[in-house]
């Protein structure tokens, strides 16, 4: 495994497992299980996959205790709109069975008084110790020095979606300057576009090169970018697959190779952070298939 520090000097586990869109009960506490034996020390939650419960049943199951494992969680943007981070903070806890979370998220970014509104309760629980590190999730570069300037803990992490078509450069070389890490999302293309990544020509015929799987080879240029990662999956063997990118790695070559898939001319986030806030109060329509990660 390979760890990272973050800004605040806590240790993060660089590669975990994300458990968005998997549902609650046994599909949770198996892929969480699984996970854990195969030697993941990380799983990303949040309130909104309304499976926060299930995924300490799979600690449980893989025999570990709550301070084996490192959580992800985070804020439901409704909870930011209503004003209720601290109700939604204490609700997740409660989820959890814990007196506090490794890593709390805003999920996305919502009018900017209200970012700063959410964040400012964030930080009292930072500093009561209910969070061990605070950050955001889906937040742009404008978005984040808005927090910035106002912000008197700086946040640990900023989640997104992240791929090899639409690496994010500017946003990663943004939240380096500032001293925040990365944490990608979605990492192979998201809902209904993970052909377009795991069955691209260029990365299929790195992954040949090296005698591994494109996924595989996905995951390790983001490590080896210095970004989290959080693959999700609910097969034990694809799970398994994931974890087993330590005993290999990309030259520069093979980086560059990843890098040239990079098109800024196509846009697959699944929400603008600026439209955020008008989808969930109502004043725009969800895409039709889902894209709120």
């Amino acid at each position: 495994m390979l760890y990272l520090t973050l800004n605040n000097g806590l240790v993060i586990p660089q590669l975990g497992l994300g458990v968005f869109q998997t549902k609650s009960g046994e599909e949770t506490v198996n892929a969480v299980k699984w996970a854990l034996e195969a030697g993941y020390r990380h799983i990303d939650t949040a309130k909104m996959y309304q499976n926060e419960d299930s995924v300490v049943e799979g600690i449980r199951a893989a025999g570990l205790k709550r301070e084996d494992v490192f959580i992800t969680s985070k804020i439901l943007p409704a909870d930011i709109i209503a004003g209720k981070t601290a109700e939604g903070f204490d609700e997740t806890l409660e989820k959890l069975g814990s007196d506090y979370v490794d890593l709390m998220l805003l999920h996305f970014p919502m009018l900017d008084e209200m970012n700063v509104a959410a964040w400012k309760t964030m930080e009292e629980y930072y500093k009561a110790g209910k969070a061990r590190a605070i950050g955001v999730s889906n937040y742009n570069n404008r978005q984040l020095g808005v927090l910035l300037d106002v912000a008197e803990v700086v946040p640990a992490v900023n989640q997104f979606h992240i791929d090899p078509i639409n690496n994010m450069q500017d946003r990663l070389d943004f939240c380096r300057s500032k001293g925040i890490y990365t944490e990608a999302s979605s990492p192979f293309g998201g809902t209904g576009r993970t052909k377009e990544i795991l069955e691209h020509p260029t990365i299929v015929a790195l992954a040949e090169k090296l005698g591994k799987t494109p996924a595989q080879v996905v995951i390790r240029w983001n490590l080896q970018r210095g970004t989290i990662m959080i693959p999700k999956s609910v097969h034990k063997e694809r799970i398994e697959s994931n974890f087993d990118v330590f005993d290999f790695e990309l030259n520069e070559e093979d980086m560059a190779v990843m890098e040239s898939v990079n098109d800024p001319s196509i846009n697959r986030s699944f929400i603008d952070a600026e439209q955020a806030y008008d989808l969930w109060s109502g004043r725009l329509k969800f895409p039709s298939s889902p894209k709120h990660d």
